[in-house]
Order: C-alpha cells, then structure tokens, then sequence
C-alpha cells in the first residue's frame, strides 16, 4: 500500500569514496599452500566480461581497455561459451598471421578469428579446486602449458557445465609477488618452476 513506503535516509556522496570491487579479496597477496580458491577469480562474486564472436578485434581491444582485463570470454549468441581471447592474440602475430592466410584488413577480423576455441581450453572441477591449494594449480598450469585455466561446477538441473571461475598465471603471479613478462610464456612457467622449489 502506497501509504507503508518510507524514505530512506540519504546524502551526497563522500569525496573520498572508492569503487567495492567485489574480487578484491582475491588480491591479496598467496603462498604455494593457501588454498587454491584464493587465486580464482570466482564468477559468482564477479561479473564476467565477453565480447560475440563476432566483435571487431577493435572492439575487443578497446573492452578490455575499459574493463582493464586482459582476457575476455567470447560467447555466440545465447550466452554458450564459444572460446577465449587475450590481450595477446590482439596485439600480438595473429591478426597479421590470420591477413596473410586469409587475406582482408585488419578491422574486418572478428574475435572468432583470433579466439581459442572451447576445444582448446582446459578445465577443472570445483569439487577438485575446492580442496586443492595454490601448488597444486601452479603444477597443474605448468603440465597444461595453459595461460588460463576455467574452474567448471554443473549447472543446477545438472543439464551441463557451467563457469564457476578462471584462474590466471598473471593473476596467480601477482599475488604470489613474482615478476614475469606477461608476454613471454616460456618466462611465466620460468617463474613458476622457481616458486614450487621454494616451496
């Protein structure tokens, strides 16, 4: 009944007031033996960012620009994961790799031309992250030869797979504090190879 609303009580913003990022927890700084969960960029506490499989690799670039991410899911047209795209495949050989063989111009390349398809990408189980810890995921990046590795748990009519989360060797390196070239793969696994005989 219009009678029973109230005002809530309300005031001008604060001049110091800052963004909650909701995957802030997730920075804080790891070792090999805290839980692996720790390291993930959980989905459900985190909004994901994607781009159709038709995006201009020009809107890709200026998404993840905005969004300052360097990896973006690319969906069809009904939410379906279709693969991924990095910063990398953006700036890096592969738009001129994909001109060469396919002829064309640099803005007619579309993010399916560049992605990695869902055949290519690794998963985990959650029931297995769940009780797994940061080693364990370092090993595991190390043995796949994979940048990202998605975390999948069932959907809940258990119909199919659904992304739980994503873990990130650029993520997982800053939080543990090592240096790596972000670009250089080889150096990733580098860093990480020195971080498990640490441990």
């Amino acid at each position: 009944m219009p009678g029973h609303h109230k005002i809530l009580p309300h005031h001008t913003i604060a001049s110091s007031a800052k963004l909650n990022r909701r995957d802030q927890k997730r920075r804080n700084k790891a070792s090999m033996t805290n839980p692996a969960i720790d390291v993930m960029t959980d989905l459900s506490q985190t909004v994901p960012f994607f781009v159709t499989a038709t995006a201009p690799i020009n809107e890709v670039n200026d998404r993840m620009i905005a969004y300052g991410v360097r990896l973006l899911f690319v969906t069809d047209g009904d939410d379906t994961l279709v693969g991924l795209i990095t910063a990398t495949d953006v700036m890096g050989e592969k738009p001129m790799q994909h001109i060469t063989e396919h002829g064309g111009k640099h803005e007619d390349i579309m993010a399916r031309d560049l992605m990695t398809n869902t055949s290519s990408i690794d998963v985990l189980n959650l029931s297995d992250v769940e009780s797994a810890n940061v080693g364990d995921i370092i090993k595991t990046i190390k043995t796949t030869r994979r940048q990202h590795l998605l975390v999948i748990e069932p959907t809940t009519d258990e119909t199919t797979e659904a992304i739980r989360g994503i873990f990130s060797t650029t993520q997982i390196a800053n939080q543990l504090g090592i240096k790596i070239n972000v670009s250089d793969q080889a150096s990733t696994f580098a860093e990480f190879e020195k971080a498990l005989a640490r441990s």
